[in-house]
């Protein structure tokens, strides 16, 4: 084991390794989220409805919709191993799939062929005051940023570490009580690591590297063509996650602390109620319609891009930053990591395995305060690394001064090392550790890593962005449905639950008794 210079990690490992506690690392709760577009077999947006016989959105915990009425958004409980969560996942594109007819999911986190925004149907969620303010909420985000950037598809990763370890930590740290505010802290200290080292799950994993000519039409870019339908950046790793993406300046001004829960909740808070001149412009209420929940620089918390968030289950109604404030943090969701065209569920269990190795080493090593300074030098290195990650040389901005990030990323990697013999206690395959390795092998060859893939395997095809996206959605279609034998009983499950959301949708509608002007004026005074 390697000597660390990090003296909070050192011990908290050391302690682990010698109290007899090595496995408390593993079972740590993990879930999917993961999006993608319907598409028609010409790989256009879908304009049909979300497909009744796979539920209600507004009540189907297993398969609801994004922002758009075409984004389906598949979700999966938590887990304790990573091969249960893709099984699941895996069921759960098996069950889509008989209900889509001929059209399929777009294979890739950048969207299909789109004409115009106009093209974009905004989901709709019932007659429901609930429903009509995640519509509302949905059209507030068209006006402020376009339906096309709202088209773009992640994977979210949802873990919780496994409860034994809060009891180990408080141990080591001479901790008081392990109650939910302890809980909180240390969750904050990996979401403050995760934004000082987060960048490295853009280089390993980012695979969004071009897009078609039609999601920029009508906005300045620098980016170069590969063709007469593709852009893109030589050395990106994932432009749905740079400032042409999710990273754009409509929130540039908006500063959210994670230095603490209280500070979150705050700022959060602050932006929420703080009224923006050009949103006030659109108007919040015209004709009688909502056109947006209101003209504050965030209409809720969720509208606040980030890459990763704290996260707590909320009661029907209840807005996040709430639900933080009074019961504490539950689980982190990740939301950097793109949809893998290389993988027909869009994720696979090295990627699983190593997320979940960096969440713990976030965890687990010296956490500061970050400051604002430090924070817009942060930014600026995620975004480096998501247009120009690959570039030879890059260095990135560290405690003052320049690092490569072939010699950081090492570092980090170096660190993980003691995380992933812990999480591979008792296990012979060291399923981790392979994880570890094979993440190095792209740290030593930029070309390994899945952006650099994409663009390979585009120019070995000679295909456009929308051509290798296209063939690929394809590929994905047929594996799902030439799996042999399915699963039924679960395919049955999901029949149900399929079923009983539209019940429950009903049984929500039916019991309003308040007008949406009351509802929403309540929502947003909470």
């Amino acid at each position: 084991m390697r000597q660390f210079t990090d003296k909070r990690f050192e011990r908290r490992v050391a302690s682990l390794v010698n109290s007899g506690l090595r496995g408390v690392l593993r079972g740590g709760r993990k879930g999917v989220e993961k999006e993608a577009l319907r598409v028609t077999p010409q790989g256009r947006i879908t304009q049909t409805a979300h497909p009744a016989a796979l539920g209600a959105a507004l009540t189907n915990p297993l398969i609801t919709t994004d922002f758009s009425e075409a984004l389906i958004e598949l979700v999966t409980p938590p887990f304790g191993q990573s091969w249960e969560l893709l099984q699941y996942l895996c069921d759960l594109h098996q069950f889509v799939y008989r209900h889509l007819g001929d059209e399929m999911l777009w294979a890739t986190s950048m969207p299909c062929a789109i004409g115009s925004d106009a093209e974009i149907p905004i989901a709709r969620y019932g007659s429901s005051n609930v429903g009509r303010l995640k519509t509302t909420y949905r059209n507030g985000l068209s006006l402020r940023y376009g339906r096309m950037m709202q088209a773009i598809a992640g994977v979210h990763f949802n873990y919780s570490f496994p409860a034994p370890l809060w009891d180990a930590l408080a141990r080591v740290e001479s901790a008081g009580a392990v109650d939910a505010a302890f809980v909180s802290d240390e969750y904050f200290a990996a979401l403050r690591n995760y934004r000082r080292f987060g960048w490295l799950i853009l280089y390993l994993f980012g695979t969004s590297p071009a897009v078609s000519r039609v999601f920029l039409a009508g906005r300045d870019h620098d980016l170069q063509a590969l063709d007469a339908d593709t852009l893109f950046e030589p050395y990106a790793t994932s432009l749905r996650m740079s400032d042409i993406g999710y990273r754009n300046k409509n929130q540039s001004t908006v500063s959210v602390s994670v230095n603490s829960l209280q500070a979150y909740v705050r700022d959060l808070n602050r932006v929420i109620r703080t009224p923006f001149p050009a949103y006030e412009k659109l108007g919040v209420k015209v004709g009688g319609e909502y056109r947006q929940l209101s003209a504050n620089v965030l209409q809720v918390g969720n509208e606040y891009y980030s890459f990763i968030r704290p996260k707590r289950v909320t009661q029907s109604g209840e807005r996040p930053t709430l639900a933080l404030e009074r019961r504490g943090v539950e689980y982190l969701e990740v939301r950097a990591l793109d949809v893998s065209a290389f993988d027909p569920v869009g994720v696979n269990q090295d990627t699983l395995r190593f997320v979940e190795a960096f969440l713990a080493l976030c965890l687990l090593r010296d956490s500061p305060p970050i400051e604002r300074d430090e924070q817009q030098a942060l930014d600026r290195n995620h975004v480096t690394v998501a247009r120009r990650g690959r570039e030879p040389g890059l260095r990135l901005r560290w405690d003052g001064r320049d690092r490569p990030l072939r010699e950081w990323a090492g570092e980090l990697l170096d660190d993980m090392e003691a995380v992933c013999e812990l999480l591979d206690q008792d296990d012979p395959g060291a399923p981790y550790r392979g994880s570890l390795a094979r993440q190095r092998a792209k740290i030593d060859d930029p070309d390994a890593t899945p952006s650099a893939r994409v663009l390979a395997e585009m120019r070995d095809a000679g295909e456009t962005f929308f051509q290798f996206a296209l063939r690929m959605s394809n590929v994905h279609k047929d594996y799902f449905l030439g799996l042999y034998p399915p699963n039924e009983s679960r395919l049955a499950e999901f029949a149900i639950a399929a079923e009983e959301s539209h019940a429950q949708q009903r049984r929500i509608e039916a019991a309003d008794r308040e007008d949406f002007d009351t509802y929403l004026a309540r929502y947003l005074a909470e």
